[in-house]
């Protein structure tokens, strides 16, 4: 069985960082395509970042720049550094894993970030 769980939310004020990490178990992260995904109140939950199997890394041109994705292998956990917040990536950020880079097999529980002064 697959568990994905996140931590690392939490209230950041505008230009601050948060590193959210995902602690995984189940799968070898170093052989899988994990992701970081985001749902804001009344919106659609949306991909912020993705690395391949081979660490290939891809961001949407909202975040390009300002998050990062990366993984440690030793310890099976999946980061996304956030830098520059805005009070729009206020959102529930969720760590998620699949068979492809446009398919979602299992979700983390979701931590909660807020960007507000």
């Amino acid at each position: 069985q697959v568990h994905l769980v996140e931590s690392g939310g939490g209230l950041v004020q505008p230009g601050g960082s948060l590193r959210l990490s995902c602690a995984v178990r189940g799968i070898m992260i170093s052989t899988a395509i994990m992701a970081w995904y985001r749902q804001a109140p009344g919106k659609q939950r949306e991909l912020v970042a993705i690395v391949t199997r081979l660490g290939s890394t891809n961001y949407p041109d909202s975040v390009k720049g300002r998050f990062s994705i990366s993984r440690d292998n030793g310890k099976n956990t999946l980061y996304l550094q956030m830098n520059s917040l805005k009070p729009e990536d206020t959102a529930v950020y969720y760590c998620a894993t699949g068979q492809s880079s446009t398919t979602v097999d299992f979700w983390g529980q979701g931590t909660q970030v807020t960007v507000s002064s």
